[in-house]
């Protein structure tokens, strides 16, 4: 029987095994034929001499490898089949993806900005000026209410009362409706009706004749809540009062700045220096506006701003004074600079009540500018001021 140890047979197949340098050579050969799966799952051909030798036939060329897949172009794996999960840096990838606000067809969207609110970019909005105002609009606006208040005094004064009438008893209401945002119900029916009678005694009887009116009407709003009880009677009673002081009283003084036989002049002056007061802080804000007046108050006004009113107003008080009157230029000084401050102070006053309640405007009557009340928180304190200043310059 034969040597068994050098045999190269195959046990159980009768037949004679290759030699061991062969079998390596072949195994070698086959590697080289066998595509190669590269890592990001594309099938790459061995990059060694694309001819196999004794072969005859060309083997496919390289190709180059790939970019890994995108997440859908990923086959998805046969149900029954187990998957691994997937990698820590592809699990982070489609979190930030998911969790990120960009769209696949429109640009980044800042969280909590107006585009993220309204769904739509900044072509959808619409332009505003830096200042935030519609200008156009506002411009329009005013355009038109002095046009308004000039013809009502040239034409029929007592028809500028009647303006004035209109508006107050507007504001009043668009006051107790921004009001009653905050849980605070004014006593409305006894103010419309105490603001008509304030301004009829102020035509006819002058100062004394709106003082007691107001006084009536202030008693008048008192007992009227006593009706609704007790709970919450204070705040309401405060509030009615201070409607009362700040829109029929001082909305009274305007019509007593008509009265006389030069009141047309008169409501010119006092109008004529509140618009310049409200331009010439509006323009110079705009333009240099850096330093905050009254950040706790109003964030847009500024101390560029109030410098351009300041401007504006002591211009306006001198030629105004001294043109319309006659009088000194110092005259029509101090007529301004006490416009400005109290103009400025209306402001900040109207504006401490809106921050108060969180509201922008006090309503949307006008474009661009917002409710009535939004007009008059200059006008209203400087009526009272101007009385008293052109009264004592230039009686009647």
């Amino acid at each position: 029987m034969a040597d068994q140890t050098g045999d190269d047979r195959i046990p159980g197949t009768g037949s004679d095994a290759p030699p061991a340098a062969e079998r390596s050579s072949a195994i070698a050969r086959a590697r080289r034929l066998v595509p190669r799966r590269a890592p990001g799952g594309d099938s790459t051909a061995d990059a060694a001499d694309p001819t196999e030798a004794g072969t005859g036939h060309d083997l496919p060329t390289a190709k180059p490898t790939a970019a890994p897949p995108t997440a859908a172009a990923r086959p998805r794996p046969r149900p029954g089949a187990s998957s691994a999960p997937p990698p820590a840096d592809t699990a982070v990838r489609s979190s930030a993806r998911s969790a990120s606000p960009r769209t696949a067809a429109g640009p980044t969207v800042k969280p909590g900005s107006d585009a993220d609110a309204t769904g739509g970019g900044p072509d959808d909005e619409p332009k505003k000026s830096r200042a935030g105002r519609n200008l156009p609009a506002a411009i329009g606006v005013g355009v038109g209410l002095g046009a308004v208040i000039v013809a009502t005094l040239f034409v029929y004064r007592p028809s500028f009362a009647v303006i004035v009438g209109l508006a107050a008893l507007y504001g009043v209401y668009e006051l107790g409706r921004a009001l009653r945002s905050a849980q605070i119900r004014i006593s409305l029916g006894p103010l419309l009706v105490g603001t008509a009678a304030m301004l009829v005694a102020a035509w006819e009887r002058g100062a004394s004749g709106l003082a007691v009116a107001g006084l009536v009407t202030a008693a008048g709003v008192l007992i009227w809540r006593i009706a609704d009880g007790a709970h919450g009677y204070t705040r309401d009673a405060v509030a009615s009062v201070l409607s009362l002081l700040y829109v029929p009283l001082l909305a009274g003084f305007a019509v007593i700045l008509a009265h006389p036989h030069d009141g047309a002049a008169r409501v010119l002056v006092f109008v004529g220096t509140v618009v310049c007061s409200d331009t010439g802080g509006y323009a110079s804000g705009v333009l240099f506006g850096r330093h905050p007046l009254a950040p706790v108050v109003s964030k847009a006004k500024t101390w560029e701003g109030f410098a351009g009113s300041v401007i504006a107003c002591s211009l306006a008080g001198v030629l105004f004074m001294t043109l319309t009157f006659h009088h000194d230029w110092w005259k029509g000084l101090l007529f301004g600079l006490a416009i400005v401050v109290t103009a400025t102070l209306g402001d900040l006053g109207e504006s401490m009540i809106k921050r108060d309640l969180d509201i922008k405007d006090m309503g949307r009557l006008l474009p661009g500018h917002g409710g009535i009340m939004d007009r008059l928180d200059s006008l209203l304190p400087c009526a009272a001021v101007a009385y008293l200043i052109l009264t004592g310059f230039a009686p009647t």
